[in-house]
C-alpha cells in the first residue's frame, strides 16, 4: 500500500514531463514557422531581384540599340561627306580641290579608318598634283593631307611615292617658307621608312633638296627630319655610294658638331663607314677624328659618346695612319675620360680601343734577337711602319700627358668608386705598356 507521500511525488514528476512535452512540441512549431516566413522571405526578394535586373537588362539593351543607332548615323554622314569631298577634289575648282583637301586632313585625324579607305578613292594623284603647284595655299593643302595620310600606313606610302611624289620636290628651296620646308621634310621622312621594306624605292634624285635644307639656316626640328630621312635611306648598304657621290658626307660631319642633332648625323657617317666609298669620303676628311674626339667630351649626351668611340674603333681598326691622326687629337686622354665617366656601352669600347693601341705598342716594344715573325693582336694594322718618328711621338705623349690629365679626370669625376676603377685600369697595364 502506498503512501501519501509516494504518491504526491509520482503525480509532480509526471507533471514535469509533460510540461516538458508541451515546451518541446512549442519550440518546435515556432523555428517551424520561422522557417517559412524566412523562405517566404527569401523568395520576395529572389523575385524583387529578378524585376530589378530586368529592368537593368532592358535600360542595356535600348542604350545599346541607341548606341548602335548613333554610330550607324555617324558612319552614314561620314560616307556622305567623304564621296563629297572625293567627288569635289576630283571634278572641283582648285579652290574646291583645297577645301577638300583641308577636309581629308579633318577625316583622318577625327578616323584612323579613313586613312586606307580613303586612298583606295584615288585621291592621291591629286593631291600629288597639288603638291607640284606653284600656289603655296594650294601646295600646302595637298602636302598636308599627304602628311597625315601616311602616317602609319605602308599601303599609303607605296601609293604615295609610286604617284610620283619625290619627283615632285622643289628644285630650289630659295622661294619656300620655313613652315612648308619643314612639311616637306616631315613627309621625306615619312616616305623614307619604306627603305628598310622590300619596297623598291625609287632613285634619289631627292638628296639635293634635303642637302640644301641641311645647308641652310632652318630650325632644328626640319634638319632632325632630314636627317632621320638621311638615316633610313643609309640603312641599305647599296645607297651608301649614291650619298657620298652627292657629297652628303661633309654636311654630315659639319652637323655631328652641333648637340641638338648630332645623334642622327653620327648614326648615319657610322652607316655610311660600312661601305668602300663611305670610309673612304670620312678618312679623307680634314675634320676626321677631331670631330669624333671633341664628341667624346660631350658628358650631357651618352648616345653621341658612343657613336662615337664606334666609329672611331672603325676607322682605327688596320689602319695605322688614323691612329697617329687620334693620337695628335689628343685621343687617348678623351678615352680615358669616356672610361671613367661614359655609360656603360661607351666605356667598353673605349677600353676596347685603349686595348688595341696598348697591343700596338707591346708589339713595337718587343726585343728583336734575330728573326721573327711579325705577331698582330686585333685592330692592328696590317701593313707595320716602326719608324722612329712614330716612337718619339709615343714616348712624348705618354710622358706628358698621361699622369697630368689623369689627374683632371679623377677631379672632376670627385668619386672614390671611379677613381679606383681607372687607377686598377692604369695599374693592370704598367706604365710600360700604356697605349700612346
Amino acid at each position: 500500500m502506498s503512501t501519501p507521500s509516494s504518491s504526491s511525488s509520482s503525480i509532480w514528476i509526471l507533471s514535469n514531463m509533460k510540461l516538458q512535452f508541451f515546451t518541446r512540441i512549442k519550440r518546435f512549431l515556432q523555428s517551424k514557422a520561422t522557417r517559412k516566413r524566412c523562405d517566404t522571405s527569401d523568395q520576395s526578394n529572389k523575385q524583387k531581384n529578378r524585376a530589378e535586373q530586368n529592368i537593368v537588362e532592358k535600360n542595356e539593351t535600348v542604350q545599346v540599340v541607341e548606341k548602335h543607332k548613333e554610330e550607324v548615323e555617324v558612319v552614314e554622314e561620314t560616307e556622305i561627306l567623304l564621296q563629297k569631298t572625293v567627288k569635289m577634289l576630283h571634278f572641283g575648282s582648285w579652290e574646291e580641290k583645297e577645301i577638300a583637301a583641308k577636309e581629308i586632313e579633318s577625316l583622318v585625324k577625327q578616323d584612323v579608318k579613313v586613312r586606307k579607305l580613303i586612298t583606295e578613292l584615288g585621291v592621291v594623284p591629286v593631291l600629288v598634283s597639288m603638291v607640284a603647284s606653284s600656289v603655296v595655299s594650294r601646295r600646302r593643302a595637298g602636302l598636308t593631307a599627304l602628311i597625315f595620310l601616311a602616317d602609319g600606313t605602308y599601303t599609303n606610302k607605296a601609293m604615295i611615292v609610286e604617284a610620283g611624289i619625290l619627283s615632285k620636290l622643289p628644285k630650289t628651296i630659295d622661294l619656300i617658307d620655313n613652315s612648308t620646308m619643314n612639311e616637306f621634310a616631315e613627309l621625306v621622312l615619312s616616305l623614307s621608312s619604306l627603305a628598310n621594306t622590300q619596297f623598291p624605292f625609287p632613285s634619289l634624285d631627292f638628296l639635293p633638296f634635303l642637302k640644301d635644307i641641311l645647308k641652310k639656316d632652318t630650325n632644328f626640328d626640319t634638319k632632325r627630319s632630314c636627317l632621320g630621312a638621311l638615316y633610313n635611306i643609309s640603312t641599305m648598304l647599296e645607297n651608301g655610294s649614291t650619298l657620298v657621290s652627292y657629297g652628303i658626307v661633309p654636311i654630315l660631319l659639319e652637323l655631328s658638331l652641333v648637340k641638338e642633332i648630332s645623334e642622327k648625323a653620327l648614326a648615319t657617317l657610322g652607316n655610311l663607314l660600312v661601305t668602300l666609298m663611305g670610309k673612304k669620303a670620312i678618312e679623307e676628311s680634314s675634320m676626321v677624328p677631331q670631330n669624333f674626339v671633341e664628341i667624346l667630351s660631350w658628358e650631357d649626351k651618352p648616345k653621341c659618346q658612343e657613336l662615337s668611340v664606334y666609329i672611331l674603333m672603325i676607322l682605327a681598326h688596320q689602319s695605322l695612319d688614323q691612329r697617329e691622326k687620334m693620337a695628335q687629337a689628343r685621343v687617348v686622354p678623351m678615352l680615358l675620360e669616356v672610361v671613367l665617366l661614359g655609360s656603360p656601352l661607351a666605356q667598353k669600347r673605349a677600353m676596347k680601343l685603349l686595348q688595341w693601341f696598348k697591343n700596338e705598342r707591346q708589339v713595337k716594344m718587343e726585343p728583336h734577337s734575330g728573326p721573327q715573325t711579325p705577331r698582330f693582336a686585333m685592330g692592328s694594322p696590317l701593313n707595320q711602319r716602326d719608324s722612329k718618328e712614330g716612337k718619339n711621338l709615343m714616348k712624348s705623349l705618354v710622358k706628358q700627358s698621361l699622369h697630368k690629365n689623369l689627374e683632371i679626370i679623377t677631379q672632376r669625376a670627385n668619386l672614390n668608386g671611379e677613381y679606383s676603377k681607372l687607377k686598377s685600369f692604369v695599374v693592370s697595364t704598367s706604365s710600360k705598356s700604356l697605349p700612346y
